[in-house]
């Protein structure tokens, strides 16, 4: 859930922004641990499914964030002041969202601002452990140690995305190609063929009148169906924007075989890499916690990484409150929690598992790509064969007949 807020600074410096939370006292117990004197906080206004279409087109991608990132880092290790960087950067930025938030940052950056508040005013730019980890570095003097760090983040980010949408992109295309010849052949040719089958009076297979009816069915209403599809699309898009759709969508990927596994090892990882360095930065555990659920990408994981931190700020240990999501953090994430706390190195112990559950994420998208192409070839295999028996039995029981 988004809300909209205004508040001061400790040095009187105004602010305006959105906060994701699950209510609106999680959004205040945020924004007050950030140092911030509230003005006013309400529900954001959701915009209408139009608006993330056509925003789609100028939004500021995965990619084009990292390079910027990188090569910001490139300059800060170069001792280059933050206002030339971010002069430079402006001229070399391709992506028109990103050009004109880099004016903005830099008009801030030159009025006083720091260079997380100014950056903080993009949150649908920079998400909130960039913020976060560039505003604890502020106080060390280590932003451009920061930056590199996020540099790496991305990249390695971007090399695990990279990883799955090429082991998804040949399937998906292949089966959406099937499906398309499927259909033409049901509503075209099944039509076509149907009389001959009438007319010699043979005994049809069932799933040659399955097809019929099918063939029938798509060739007179071929119009509505498109037009179903399309209003339908744009309603579940607009539903899995949603908090409720959110967690429908987060809850059948978790349980789903094979990819279920998958993906909570995904956000185990992302999760305990970001509160690694949250902590290291000198962040408090249980905001660092919170600050990890909001940017593993999960609304399921949001919600009980959220519960954990409240858990935390109730004086409960973190082992006792990861414990509670045994089936989303699998037993050896306890564990090392555990001894985290008894050694005082929980920061040591977040970095262990992110390595370890990296290394996880990479062989199992490894396996998925070769597991994947035997899969398509049997289900296009099964295809074909109930398209071809459907055709060829009863071409078979007619000539059996004229015999």
């Amino acid at each position: 859930m988004k809300f909209r807020y205004s508040a001061r600074t400790k040095q009187g410096e105004l602010q305006v922004g959105f906060v994701d939370a699950v209510n609106k006292e999680s959004a205040l117990n945020v924004l007050t641990s950030h140092g911030l004197f509230i003005l006013s906080l309400e529900k954001a206004k959701k915009a209408p499914w139009y608006t993330g279409l056509f925003g789609f087109l100028h939004r500021v991608k995965e990619k084009d964030l990292a390079i910027f990132t990188r090569q910001f880092a490139t300059m800060l290790e170069a001792k280059i002041s933050i206002h030339d960087a971010l002069k430079a950067l402006y001229y070399q930025t391709e992506n028109s969202a990103l050009r004109a938030a880099l004016v903005d940052i830099s008009n801030d950056v030159d009025s006083g601002l720091t260079l997380s508040q100014a950056m903080a005013r993009h949150d649908d730019i920079f998400f909130e452990f960039y913020i976060n980890l560039i505003q604890s570095a502020e106080v060390t003097g280590g932003v451009e140690r920061a930056m590199v760090y996020l540099a790496d983040y991305l990249e390695r980010q971007l090399v695990i995305l990279g990883k799955v949408k090429n082991a998804l992109i040949y399937p998906a295309f292949i089966v959406v190609l099937a499906v398309i010849v499927g259909g033409i052949l049901i509503g075209v040719v099944f039509p076509q063929i149907a009389p001959l089958f009438e007319e010699s009076e043979v005994d049809l297979p069932i799933i040659t009148r399955i097809f019929l009816v099918l063939g029938n069915f798509i060739n007179n209403w071929w119009i509505a169906i498109i037009v179903f599809f399309i209003v339908f699309t744009l309603i579940l898009i607009d539903y899995l924007r949603s908090n409720e759709g959110q967690a429908i969508r987060d809850q059948i990927l978790l349980t789903a075989p094979i990819l279920g596994k998958f993906f909570k090892k995904l956000y185990v990882a992302r999760f305990a890499e970001i509160a690694s360095v949250l902590i290291k930065g000198g962040i408090p555990i249980a905001q660092a916690i919170e600050i990890g659920g909001h940017t593993v990408g999960s609304a399921l994981y949001r919600e009980m990484l959220h519960d954990v931190a409240e858990g935390v700020r109730r004086g409960e240990l973190m082992s006792q409150s990861f414990a509670r999501y045994g089936a989303y953090f699998p037993p050896i994430v306890n564990q090392m929690i555990t001894v985290g706390e008894q050694t005082g190195k929980v920061d040591e112990m977040f970095v262990r598992i992110g390595t370890f559950y990296s290394r996880e994420v990479e062989n199992v998208v490894s396996n998925i790509t070769e597991l994947i192409q035997p899969v398509i070839m049997v289900f296009l295999g099964i295809m074909v064969a109930f398209l071809f028996a459907a055709i060829l039995l009863p071409i078979y029981n007619l000539v059996q007949v004229i015999r």
